[in-house]
């Protein structure tokens, strides 16, 4: 079978997915071991048979609904690539904001709660080469990709990861404080698109009002920053208000929001501590 004609059937078969014809390019590439600009070029040459076996597996496994980053391994992340498996949340387009957020905020050491692939904070101290961090999460298979993604980012002598419970195992300040925590209620999470049941459920949601991991923070974050350090937050959408009241209840009277590329209030800024 020639490439091009492997790849009309492909998107034929995932026409019911959204972005379905984008997704058989991608697996393409990614069986192929070619980039996906060079797919374009390649339509009369012939798929190999381990290839194509390779190309037809993962097209089912697309039918059932597992993100293409499983598939492929990895995930584009603010300019990056990034080693994701089902172990981590995959990186979103949105929390793009929150690197951006972080990076307006002068530090020399950030501490990233719930990291989970560690995309955030190997961006981060990608960005800012003087910088050290810290990534926590309790899920050890997050802590191993984050670490492999450190390395891959070329940050692995600046950055370290731990087992945490949120603070539980902090000790020391940091300039900056991180993290995009599970914020989805318990009552949304039947509601959500297929994909979503292939990543953690724990880098989800807090299995109740999703808002308990900002109540940790904002309780805890005042003994663990500098005197002139911040925190930037992510939460979903609609969730600004009950956060900032968070926030606010806990003392941080400093409080601003940043928007995302659809205009809607994405991040939250906190710099006074109780």
């Amino acid at each position: 079978m020639i490439v091009s004609d492997a790849l009309v059937r492909a998107r034929r078969a995932l026409s019911e997915i959204d972005g379905g014809a984008r997704d058989a390019k991608w697996l393409l590439a990614a069986a192929m071991g070619v980039s996906r600009d060079k797919i374009s070029t390649m339509g009369d040459e012939k798929l190999e048979r381990v290839a194509l076996d390779k190309y037809r597996a993962m097209v089912t496994k697309r039918l059932d609904h597992v993100p293409v980053s499983h598939l492929i391994g990895e995930r584009e992340f603010y300019g990056r690539k990034f080693f994701v498996t089902k172990d981590v949340l995959d990186p979103r387009p949105e929390t793009e904001t929150l690197v951006a957020a972080a990076l307006e905020v002068p530090f020399g050491r950030v501490l990233d709660l719930g990291t989970g692939s560690g995309a955030i904070l190997m961006t981060l101290l990608a960005e800012r080469t003087d910088a050290t961090g810290l990534g926590t999460d309790v899920s050890i298979g997050a802590l191993a990709m984050a670490e492999k993604n450190a390395r891959k980012a070329g940050v692995l002598k600046r950055a370290q990861v731990i087992r945490s419970d949120w603070f539980e195992a902090i000790s020391g300040e940091f300039d900056l404080i991180v993290s995009n925590p599970p914020y989805i209620a318990e009552a949304e999470m039947a509601g959500l698109a297929p994909e979503l049941s292939h990543e953690p459920r724990i880098a989800l949601t807090d299995g109740a009002d999703g808002l308990s991991a900002y109540r940790a923070i904002f309780a805890g974050a005042g003994a663990h920053l500098s005197p002139d350090g911040q925190i930037a937050v992510e939460f979903g959408a609609g969730q600004g208000p009950a956060v900032e009241a968070i926030a606010q209840a806990y003392g941080w009277s400093d409080t601003t929001f940043r928007a995302d590329l659809d205009g809607r209030k994405r991040v939250l800024l906190a710099k006074t501590a109780p």
